[in-house]
């Protein structure tokens, strides 16, 4: 069905149409979350046959997957074997600094292969790619680092693995900045990917240490915010170090529900699978879904999905939706239209989309702390692209500075997967209680 998105848009919806029912039907008889949810709202699932239905049913709130994960877990014995063995856990923000668990059964690794290899088609990775993950090794299976390979093999491409991130435990796999270029000249990469950031750092040292990326042609960004700006000043670079025409694609996407795609610099995001995700545009008062063109907050439905399966689940952006052909490719479907507003609740710092209750909660709970502030910025002010720095200022009556900034960096790195640089202060200086009526924690300078 590698055409699928080439046929009109009303047998796209015939098809989610077919899928939906089953999905549901699967929910109301093994899903936790969605058995209780639905009967405390008192939902006829009789009614909701179609997805133009959807809005009958209540919307997923984000917190409601984070505070009890295990009760998204689809549990229907009677199915085969491939639909119920679980092939992978992947992870997304938790609270506490624990992560939260998204459970995938070999059936959804399957269809996650499915929707790499639309990703591959529609972005045009083929099978003489090699692509070079930059994505960090971390602490939980992260979504973008493990699905690297799984976006090769369906490509027929070759994958090389940076292991770059901030090392945990004593087993030493992790690499430098300077080993990820020295690899990415060595395979003779065509694709850098990786959070955007990042893959701007492995550029710049790159070309500090005169390396070889005149065979990469296509950076594939995602994790945190690009501009036009900062996608011309990365493609500028490369073409500075004799990479022709780079292509720099700002990947769209999310553990819940895999990756979109652009088929053309700067264009609207692809849903590569309408038969697997569908895509809604919402008020989250309401529920009510929202004209094409209307922003409002995402909301995803798998629709045939066997571990963590989501109905409406709002995934914590502000975006809009087109289902008009696409003027670059022909494709159907429905496309996600930018800008990407995150909500407030969720922060990303080095593409990493953290908890900042969680880490101010941990921060808080260090012994000796006696005032402390969190401020999120550039690596360096001056310039606009600069990797994110997470800042601790910290007022502190304890003499061992080095041993206590140690805790306060291990137990952020704890809370929500970052490392954060210390930074002293007097008390006063961080919070003036005549000045200010209360105290402010979190500081987002970018």
């Amino acid at each position: 069905m590698t055409d699928f998105l080439h046929e009109p848009l009303a047998a796209i919806r015939r098809v989610q149409n077919q899928k939906l029912p089953s999905m549901l039907d699967l929910c109301a008889q093994g899903h936790p979350y969605y058995r209780r949810r639905w009967s405390e709202t008192g939902v006829d699932l009789a009614a909701i046959r179609s997805v133009d239905d959807l809005h009958q049913l209540p919307l997923t709130p984000k917190q409601d997957l984070i505070s009890n994960p295990e009760d998204f877990r689809l549990s229907c014995p009677d199915l085969p074997l491939h639909e119920r063995a679980l092939w992978e856990v992947l992870y997304t923000t938790g609270t506490s600094g624990n992560p939260t668990p998204l459970y995938g059964t070999t059936h959804d690794y399957y269809s996650y292969l499915f929707m790499a290899r639309r990703v591959a088609e529609i972005s045009g990775i083929t099978d003489r790619d090699v692509i070079a993950n930059l994505f960090p090794l971390a602490a939980a299976a992260m979504g973008a680092y493990v699905r690297s390979s799984a976006l090769a093999y369906a490509a027929g491409a070759a994958v090389v693995g940076g292991l770059t991130g901030a090392p945990y435990g004593e087993m030493e796999v992790h690499r430098s900045l300077d080993e990820a270029v020295r690899l990415v000249e060595r395979h003779k990469a065509t694709v850098l990917w990786g959070v955007t950031s990042f893959v701007r750092r492995v550029v710049i040292r790159a070309a500090e240490l005169g390396a070889d990326f005149t065979h990469v042609r296509m950076c594939a960004i995602t994790g945190e915010a690009s501009s036009p700006a900062m996608r011309s000043d990365v493609r500028a670079r490369l073409c500075a170090l004799g990479a022709s025409t780079p292509i720099i694609f700002d990947r769209y996407g999310n553990t819940e529900s895999g990756g979109l795609a652009q088929c053309c610099e700067e264009g609207d995001w692809h849903n590569p699978t309408p038969e697997l995700l569908y895509h809604e545009v919402v008020d989250p008062e309401t529920g009510a879904p929202l004209a094409d063109g209307e922003r409002g907050s995402l909301a995803i439905t798998h629709l045939d999905r066997r571990g963590s399966v989501l109905i409406r689940y709002l995934v914590g952006d502000e975006v809009s939706l087109t289902h008009t052909p696409c003027p670059n490719c022909g494709r159907n479907g429905d496309r996600l239209v930018g800008p990407v507003v995150r909500t407030k609740d969720l922060i990303k710092v080095k593409g990493m989309l953290i908890n900042p209750a969680a880490l101010l909660d941990t921060i808080e709970a260090v012994p000796d702390v006696d005032e402390f502030q969190v401020v999120v910025g550039r690596q360096d002010p001056a310039d606009p692209f600069s990797m994110d720095e997470m800042v601790i200022r910290v007022a502190t009556p304890r003499p061992d500075r080095e041993a206590f900034a140690d805790a306060i960096v291990r137990a952020a790195a704890e809370a929500v997967g970052v490392r954060p640089r210390v930074v002293f202060a007097a008390a006063r200086d961080i919070y003036d209680p005549v000045r200010q009526p209360k105290a402010v924690r979190l500081v987002d300078k970018r």
